[in-house]
Order: structure tokens, then sequence, then C-alpha cells
């Protein structure tokens, strides 16, 4: 099947599948937002703009204002900003490690293989979140970048497990043995021959590490280890729950942050359900 078919294909599979359309503009509705957002915010996210203190939305206000004053609504949209940040970084570093691991593992076999799975084996025991919470707890001055270095550098071993897998299974083919007796070298022969075969299944591991780093990202903030020097969704809904904004009715403080994690994290995963099923024939609506 040449090429321009297998785009066809998957662009008519692609648009008529349900799950991926709903997940796709779920995450481009608050992707837009973070762009346009910031225009349609009158204020600074940091300003002091109602002396009045705690407020309910209004047409000034869209999200209403914090305790001291802030608005909401201009936390809320810088915030986005952060999260989609750390999706892209965070989940970019981890794909990145797991897809080069996971390629050099599954090609080369032998020694290497077995030194770079114990290597997976023990990062996946370790457990994650303690590892991540000492890490950002002994360090003064935390920015989106260092978090996003943390998430990364420890979310890829299922990512390097799974390509090794993959890896595994394809290095035998006939297209393989083909590119290797033609003295090609291996890097060239895992990125030209094995790594296009596979572009669907990296897609998929990306967006999953997408929406784990948004949640770990979260969990950090919300415990009061994330950026000490940016706003966040899950900075906001820590200040929030640290000044009993729940106790105290003040519910458009922290609704609006939890809303946008639970609804951008669940349409990454909506839209991997979805493309899982316009990849697999077997799989597919028709």
């Amino acid at each position: 099947m040449s090429e321009d078919k297998k785009i066809n294909e998957f662009l008519y599979f692609a648009l008529r599948n349900k799950k991926l359309r709903i997940g796709l503009f779920i995450v481009l509705f608050f992707l837009i937002l973070t762009f346009i957002g910031p225009m349609l915010a009158q204020n600074d996210p940091f300003d002091y703009v109602n002396p009045g203190g705690a407020e309910p939305p209004s047409s000034e206000y869209l999200f209403g204002t914090t305790f001291f004053g802030q608005d909401v609504f201009a936390q809320f949209v810088y915030g986005l900003r952060a999260t989609f940040l750390v999706g892209l970084l965070g989940g970019g570093i981890g794909t990145l490690i797991g897809v080069l691991i996971g390629f050099t593992a599954g090609y080369r076999g032998g020694i290497v293989d077995e030194l770079l799975n114990m290597l997976t084996n023990i990062i996946l025991v370790i457990p994650v979140l303690a590892v991540l919470l000492i890490i950002a707890a002994y360090l003064e001055v935390r920015t989106i970048l260092i978090e996003c270095m943390i998430i990364g550098l420890t979310a890829w071993p299922w990512t390097a497990r799974a390509i090794r897998a993959q890896t595994f299974s394809l290095r035998t083919r006939e297209f393989v043995d083909l590119a290797r007796l033609s003295g090609m070298k291996s890097s060239k022969v895992i990125f030209t021959e094995i790594a296009p075969n596979m572009m669907s299944y990296l897609v998929m591991a990306f967006i999953l590490q997408f929406g784990g780093a948004i949640l770990n990202a979260a969990t950090l903030d919300f415990i009061g280890l994330g950026p000490t020097n940016a706003i966040s969704l899950g900075l906001m809904m820590q200040v929030a729950v640290l000044w009993g904004a729940l106790q105290l009715g003040s519910w458009w403080w922290f609704v609006p942050p939890g809303l946008a994690i639970t609804a951008i994290v669940g349409a990454l995963y909506v839209m991997n359900v979805g493309l899982d099923e316009v990849f697999n024939p077997k799989l597919r609506e028709m």
C-alpha cells in the first residue's frame, strides 16, 4: 500500500472515531485557551486587584477572586500554559529516553540488552513519587524546567520496556535483515527501518507520557513542591486548600483548575484509546 493510501486510510478512520474526536476537541480547546487566555485576562495573576478579597464569579471577574483579591481567571489561563509545558517537556523527555533505551536494548540484544534491562528494572522498582518528593524538597529554587526534567528522568522505564519488546519482534523481519546485509549502520537501521513501522506505537506512548507528566506535576504542585517562581493549576489548588477555600465555600478558586487537569488528562487517555482503534484494524469502528 502506498504512503498516500495509508494516510488517506488513517484520516478516514480517524475522522470517524468518536473517542479520538472528543479527546482531541477537549485538548485543543484548552490548548487554544493557553494562547488567547492571557489576552482575555485583564489582570496579572499575582496582582491584588480586588480589595474586598474573595468574590464569586461575575462579569468583572469571570472566575472570581481569591481571599487575597487575585484574579482566578488570570491565574487559570497562565496555569494552563505551565501545565501544557510540563506535559510537552516532561513527557517528551520521558518518551525520548524510553525510546532510545528500548531501541538499543531490543536491537542490540546480548550483554547490552541485559545491562539496559537491569537499569530499567531498577528504576521500575524505585518508588518514583518518593524520589520526586526528595529531589524537589532539597531544591531551594524550583522552576518549571527543573520540574520537567525531574519528571522526565523518572518516567521512561515502562516506555523503554514496551519499545524493547516491539523492537525484538521487528529486528528479525526480512526488511531489517536486508538493511543489515546492505551495510547500513545500526542506528540507521533502527531509525529508518524499525522506527517507521512503530510510529503509531510511539505516538501513543508520547500521549501517555504527556498525561502522566501532567499528573505527576499536579501532585508535586499540590503538596507544595512545585515551581517556586511560577503559577500552575496544581499550585492554585494547593494554595486554595491551604487557605481553607473548601471549608469557606470559595469553590471558584479550586474547582476550575481541578476540572481542567481532570479533563485534559482524561481527554488524552480517551485519545489514546481512539488512536489504538484507528491503528488496529481489528478494533476499528466500521
